[in-house]
């Protein structure tokens, strides 16, 4: 096995518990312009994507959201999680395994860094994270697409060989594996594509505690 230099975590899903309500206000937002899609739809086509990628694809089916809806997305995120973020149960155990094997991190997201920021600072989190945190904002082509990771992985100085990712989305899974990573795809959560998740090419794990033995870092 390749030695291991970087871990790249994703942050929605696998850092912090945002998916759930993140979904509901998406939804709402794309059935109010007319588009039909549920939640269980949402979660599993568009899960993992930066939202102007979620535009053009629901834009590319006829229907039509608006040149703000990006804009009027982010403006919403205060709104979302004013009430608090909870951070995805024992990712602190992986975290502190990923330290204590002297390893390099850092988060590669779908979401800008200002959305980074605040839910990875309502859960605390931030503090392990807050200079290394790169944006599908940063480069042409978000997930699916493996640009961000590799973006991500040159930024920090490592091969991809020398780099995994910690995923949770079917296409953020695809941008890792395209990316040359190896990726360990969480599916801890009710509403995980465990068949697309395995089809993209993740290694599956459904607690946060078996990460490290899986990274071979324990």
């Amino acid at each position: 096995m390749t030695r291991l230099d970087l871990v790249i975590f994703d942050c929605d899903g696998v850092l912090v518990d945002t998916e759930t309500l993140a979904n509901q206000h998406l939804i709402k937002m794309l059935n109010a312009s007319g588009y039909p899609i549920t939640f269980d739809e949402a979660r599993k086509n568009l899960c993992g994507m930066p939202m102007r990628a979620v535009k053009e694809k629901v834009e590319a089916e006829g229907y039509s959201l608006g040149e703000d809806f990006v804009e009027r997305w982010y403006q919403a995120i205060p709104i979302i999680f004013e009430n608090g973020v909870e951070a995805i149960p024992h990712i602190e155990d992986v975290i502190g395994a990923v330290k204590q094997a002297q390893l390099s991190y850092c988060v590669a997201s779908s979401a800008n860094v200002e959305k980074m920021h605040l839910t990875l600072g309502k859960t605390g989190l931030i503090g392990h994270f807050k200079d290394v945190l790169y944006s599908a904002s940063m480069v042409a082509r978000g997930k699916p697409f493996p640009d961000l990771f590799l973006h991500a992985a040159k930024e920090m100085g490592f091969e991809p060989s020398r780099s995994v990712v910690i995923e949770d989305s079917v296409a953020g899974t695809t941008a890792g594996t395209a990316a040359g990573m190896r990726v360990f795809s969480y599916c801890g959560d009710e509403h995980a594509d465990h068949e697309g998740l395995v089809a993209a090419g993740g290694i599956l794990f459904d607690d946060m505690r078996k990460l490290p033995a899986l990274m071979g870092i324990v």
